[in-house]
């Protein structure tokens, strides 16, 4: 192909792109500082034009990405994410491995189908939660499946951008279009290759260590570690046919400092929360109880229940995201001074069970209704944070730990879901651009009240925003100054007449150095009729040439300027060096392995 002339446009361009790369790279400015600097310079300098600079600020990616934080916000608010995601991290257990492999699959497949972004976004909360209860860094999570979501969009022609965009360009030539599932072959051997690369070698190479310490790495501060007689929360199941009499809630809390919090009976038809101390325990009922393992095994013994080995019926109800234990001290002026907490009615009126009362030092764990409150009495009590957060603007208890954890409003679950689908099927059966579909989604949660607009607003992340918006105005001058074009046709006049293998790792090396700078999308309509071309003259299917563009545009692991890299970038404390260090040796392996698979399993090469 003939080369452009190279002008003083293009080397100021290139020159704006090496910058933008050092300050990625060193971080002597924040990489959001630098994409606004970008957006100055462009238009200072006559690369583009004064309206052009800002135009990513409403761009379609930019646009999508704030839409789908809001979405992702909704689904979490309504507890939808942490239904969805529960299930895997039981299968997960603590071990980061199958952390890793099990989230990471799950989210490449919903990549397959919906944008990687959007399915980065909905991971996210639950990561944090997860990152928190079992003390992995968050680091060691994040990039391992935002990784992946950028991979799953090679599973399908409807993956990414590039590829759904791959059939329109090759129409004007007179190709026929690839199905569906053509790049599944592929696809499937990068998603592999990229969990078995974190698996193996991400422990070394992503920052932070198992143990570390830091805000957000932290476990939550549990007040049972001062309690040592309430170790641990235990199911247990009365049998139907009991030894002896049925027991009162109040007799297994002061013959064995058994402490029930929940009560379920008719199978698990009704459930109560926390039952009162004068119920009967029936036969054929589950309780949930705080206790040491010794005391629970004898009053096991002598009341026939059996200990089931982790929370069945209570799963859900007594999750870490719907209930827990706090400590609460007496105020002065409470109105619970001078009155026993049968008195206060504490279970019926608050909902909330006593579990340990500490008066002048001293713990007690049984007879806890007949104690007379007094100021600075400390009540350990287990409750739903809703009750707690009802409780709090009262000042009758003072709490030593906050109780603000997030309160999922799951009676909306259904809506939110609703409009989630909704944008999903737009963007699958319309035409309409994926900004409009996915804003109308989060437009509905905000409308049917799933979110507080302000809400919405404040989930948005503005780094990552203008992180995006900077670099679309630096690829639309690497077109218009025909810098992009000019690197392309000396890189590929360089390398003569190769081997199809040679050609693929090239294209493909190509590829991925644009995607960096102009975007997948942007790489992807330069390069397509520039690679067809040259495949016709090498003998090589010109088809299986643009194949190997789009799926080389998902190879974007080694700076923060993909989307779902600049989602995960905050909350995972990443800088620009850390991609750097683990995107590269994948970057490589997914260029050596893409090459592998098209010349085993794909013809024409």
């Amino acid at each position: 192909m003939e080369s452009p002339e190279f002008t003083i446009q293009i080397a100021m361009v290139l020159g704006i792109l090496l910058v933008t790369i050092v300050l990625f790279i060193t971080e002597w400015l924040r990489v959001d500082v630098v994409a606004i600097l970008i957006m100055i310079a462009l238009p200072l300098l006559g690369l583009v034009d004064g309206h052009e600079t800002f135009q990513g600020l409403s761009s379609t990616a930019v646009i999508s990405i704030i839409a789908v934080m809001i979405i992702g916000r909704g689904l979490d608010h309504t507890g939808v994410i942490s239904r969805g995601v529960r299930p895997l991290l039981r299968l997960a257990g603590s071990g980061r491995n199958r952390i890793i492999l099990l989230l990471s699959g799950t989210v490449a497949v919903i990549s397959s189908f919906m944008q990687n972004v959007g399915a980065a976004a909905l991971f996210l909360p639950a990561m944090q939660r997860m990152s928190r209860k079992t003390g992995i860094p968050i680091s060691h999570l994040l990039m391992p499946v935002g990784f992946s979501a950028i991979l799953g969009g090679t599973l399908s022609l409807v993956g990414s951008s590039p590829l759904i965009m791959l059939n329109d360009l090759l129409r004007p030539f007179g190709l026929s279009p690839f199905n569906l599932f053509s790049v599944t072959p592929a696809g499937t051997a990068l998603v592999l290759t990229g969990i078995v690369y974190f698996i193996i070698a991400g422990k070394f190479l992503l920052p932070g260590k198992p143990g570390d310490k830091g805000d957000a790495l932290q476990p939550e501060l549990n007040p049972l570690t001062y309690y040592p007689e309430l170790v641990s929360l235990f199911e247990i199941e009365f049998p139907a046919k009991a030894p002896g009499a049925a027991p009162k809630v109040q007799q297994l809390c002061d013959l064995y400092n058994v402490h029930t919090v929940a009560l379920s009976m008719d199978s698990g038809k009704t459930k109560i929360m926390p039952p009162d101390r004068e119920i009967h325990i029936g036969p054929g009922s589950v309780l949930a109880v705080y206790a040491s393992q010794e005391k629970l095994e004898k009053a096991a013994e002598e009341f026939g229940f059996r200990v089931k080995p982790d929370l069945d019926v209570f799963e859900e109800a007594l999750s870490p995201d719907i209930s827990g234990v706090v400590e609460a001290i007496v105020a002065p002026h409470s109105s619970f001074v001078g009155k026993t907490l049968i008195q206060v009615r504490f279970r019926h009126n608050h909902l909330m069970a006593p579990l340990a009362i500490t008066h002048q030092g001293q713990t007690c764990y049984t007879k806890l209704g007949p104690h007379v409150l007094e100021p600075g009495d400390v009540i350990l009590m287990h409750g739903r944070w809703e009750n707690f957060k009802k409780m709090r603007p009262k000042r009758d208890l003072l709490f030593a730990q906050s109780p603000d954890h997030e309160i999922f409003d799951t009676h909306k679950a259904a809506v939110a879901l609703a409009c989630f689908g909704l944008a999903t099927l737009m963007v699958i059966f319309t035409s309409l651009p994926i900004s409009v579909c996915l804003m109308t989604g989060a437009l509905g949660m905000i409308l049917a009240k799933v979110l507080r607009i302000d809400d919405a607003y404040q989930v948005i992340d503005w780094r990552t925003v203008f992180l995006l918006s900077g670099l679309i105005p630096l690829g639309l001058a690497m077109q218009k100054t025909q810098a992009a074009a000019w690197l392309v046709s000396h890189l590929l006049g360089f390398i003569g007449a190769p081997s199809p293998a040679v050609f693929i790792l090239t294209i493909g090396l190509l590829t991925t150095v644009l995607t960096l700078v102009i975007s997948n999308v942007g790489a992807t309509v330069l390069l397509v009729p520039i690679v067809v071309d040259m495949a016709g003259k090498l003998g090589i299917d010109p088809r299986m040439a643009a194949l190997v563009v789009g799926l080389a545009a998902s190879n974007a692991f080694l700076l923060p300027t993909h989307q779902v890299n600049a989602l995960y970038m905050g909350p995972g404390g990443y800088t620009s060096l850390d991609f750097l260090k683990a995107g590269a040796p994948l970057s490589v392996l997914f260029l050596i392995v893409l090459t592998a698979v098209m010349m085993l399993f794909y013809p024409g090469f």
